[in-house]
């Protein structure tokens, strides 16, 4: 039985890892996926500005470092989709969606529209600066990717 040196061990351990390094990359864009919100901000307006109202800009990227996923989408009832939950202010202040939390006792209270209500007039329903888009199209002079909305 011939025996290995203890550098042709080292060099092979080392292109293992370096290949399933470049793998797990690879795979990671190649799985199909639909847009990524995972530290953006999304932009919701549905309903506001035919209300009068400014769309909502939610931090996405803020949630997510404070709860983990299923906080929001399962306990809830946030789907997993872009325009996917039927929200409005009654539903709001019944303390149904954000309104569990913004209630004035966990967060801010539904008296400070503007904390939410602060997007721009006329701004569609997007995910604005998520990371993955980021990484597949680099903004171009420090603008955040703006994701069109399905």
């Amino acid at each position: 039985m011939v025996r290995e040196s203890k550098s042709e061990h080292r060099g092979r351990g080392a292109r293992y890892i370096l290949v399933s390094m470049i793998t797990v990359f690879v795979m990671g864009f190649a799985s199909p996926r639909s847009v990524h919100a995972e530290y953006g901000d999304i932009i919701l307006n549905q309903r506001s500005g035919k209300e009068g109202m400014a769309p909502v800009v939610f931090p996405h990227w803020f949630h997510r470092i404070r709860f983990r996923c299923k906080v929001c989408h399962a306990d809830l009832g946030f789907p997993f989709k872009l325009r996917g939950a039927d929200i409005n202010m009654l539903k709001i202040i019944d303390g149904e969606y954000c309104g569990a939390c913004h209630n004035g006792k966990i967060a801010w209270s539904v008296q400070n529209c503007g904390m939410c209500h602060s997007g721009k007039a006329g701004e569609k329903t997007h995910i604005v600066g998520s990371v993955f888009q980021n990484l597949l199209v680099p903004p171009a002079g420090g603008e955040p990717v703006r994701a069109k909305a399905k």
